[in-house]
C-alpha cells in the first residue's frame, strides 16, 4: 500500500512540511483536499488508524465558528459528516505511513511522521 498524504495545495504550513520532509508523489499518494473531495471509505479508514473523528477533526476552521459549532455537543457522527461535507473541518495534514497516522501541524506529530519516513 502507498503512503498517503492528504493536504491543502494553498496552505502555507501543508507546503513547508512537503519541502521540509521532501514529500512528493514519488514516494507518497498526494490528494489536495480542496480539489479531490475525500470519500467516506478514506475518511473511515482515517478514523480506524487515528480512533475517532474527532482526532481528525479541526476546531481551527472558520466554519466551525460560523456555524456556532462551539456551542454544541458533537457526536462522533457529526464529526464525520462535517468533514465529508466541508473539507476545512480535517485537520491537516494527515499523513498515513503504512498502518501508522500522523494528523495535524504539531512539532511532535510532524517529528514523529519525519521518524516513520
Amino acid at each position: 500500500m502507498k503512503n498517503k498524504f492528504y493536504h491543502l495545495a494553498t496552505c502555507s504550513t501543508c507546503k513547508r512540511i512537503i519541502k521540509e520532509l521532501g514529500i512528493s508523489a514519488e514516494n507518497f499518494e498526494m490528494q489536495d483536499i480542496k480539489t479531490e473531495k475525500i470519500t467516506t471509505i478514506q475518511l473511515d479508514e482515517m478514523k480506524t488508524l487515528a480512533g475517532s473523528y474527532e482526532a481528525l477533526f479541526s476546531r481551527r476552521s472558520q466554519q466551525y465558528a460560523a456555524m456556532g459549532l462551539k456551542d454544541k455537543t458533537l457526536t462522533e457522527q457529526d464529526y464525520r459528516d462535517l468533514i465529508l461535507q466541508e473539507y476545512t473541518f480535517l485537520k491537516r495534514p494527515v499523513a498515513i505511513v503504512g498502518k501508522a497516522i500522523f494528523i495535524g501541524n504539531s512539532k511532535e506529530n510532524i517529528a514523529a511522521f519525519a521518524a516513520a519516513l
